[in-house]
């Protein structure tokens, strides 16, 4: 299943009530100054509100696209396949998230983009973004350096990967869910679940689904998480921190919230 490039679009109405592309806003204001014009321009976007369930495609490699999807509630993630089926997850979104930005730049998509849980996204025509970044200069800087700290992310997954052993891996990805989580929350949050079965951690950290198995009891004995049936939380964030050695560094965020 996939975005509808021919699907219609609906400018929603821009009064006080129409709020919910808030959470992008919040996103933007973590790392970049808008003026309250700005905000506005922002929820006033045309949109279409669309719902996928967990698996659906959103966005196909190859595909030429002509939309931006915000993503407003669940988890998405980019991912690359091998030529042997093999799968490598390179990103994880989070409710605020634009999903493709990088079209008002590049016009093909170069990788898959699939919903990890249900999600409801913002539709939004990049013809539309680009006439917004180019009357509002800030809102472009907004843009531009949403798209470098997505950068910074990829460089600190890479080296997640590539050098850190399993227990420092989990631990430091569980630690960079909660800091963004709370980056774009309205309120402080309570009890954050981790949306991912044990295959899933696996593709998104390079590791097999047993070794997951065996550092997550590493991590529930040392209080970082809890478990219950297959339901899994994050415990101690501050054990999670001192296991990885965690900074935040790379997600420049603008105010610490912490």
């Amino acid at each position: 299943m996939t975005v509808d490039r021919d699907m219609p679009v609906r400018t929603p109405p821009t009064g006080p009530d129409d709020r919910r592309l808030d959470v992008v806003v919040r996103k933007l204001l973590g790392h970049s100054l808008l003026a309250q014009g700005d905000q506005q321009a922002l929820l006033a976007l045309p949109h279409a509100i669309r719902r996928h369930e967990p698996g659906d495609y959103i966005l196909r490699e190859g595909e030429r696209s002509t939309v931006c999807p915000m993503l407003l509630s669940g988890f998405a993630y980019r991912q690359k396949l091998a030529a042997d089926g093999g799968r490598q997850i390179v990103a994880l979104k989070i409710p605020g998230d634009p999903l493709d930005l990088q079209s008002l730049f590049l016009h093909v998509v170069d990788h898959n983009l699939q919903a990890l849980t249900t999600v409801d996204l913002a539709i939004v025509p990049i013809a539309a973004l680009e006439n917004l970044v180019k009357e509002r200069p800030a809102i472009a800087r907004a843009t531009l350096v949403d798209i470098l700290i997505e950068a910074s992310i990829g460089r600190e997954w890479l080296l997640n990967i590539g050098r850190r052993n399993a227990l420092d891996r989990l631990a430091h990805f569980l630690c960079e869910l909660v800091y963004r989580l709370r980056q774009t929350a309205p309120e402080p949050l309570g009890v954050i679940d981790v949306p991912m079965t044990q295959e899933q951690l696996a593709d998104f950290l390079g590791l097999t689904p047993v070794h997951i198995n065996r550092t997550l009891k590493t991590l529930e004995e040392a209080g970082g998480i809890r478990r219950s049936g297959r339901r899994l939380t994050i415990g101690d964030v501050e054990v999670l921190r001192r296991i990885a050695h965690y900074s935040d560094i790379y997600l420049h965020r603008r105010e610490a919230k912490d």
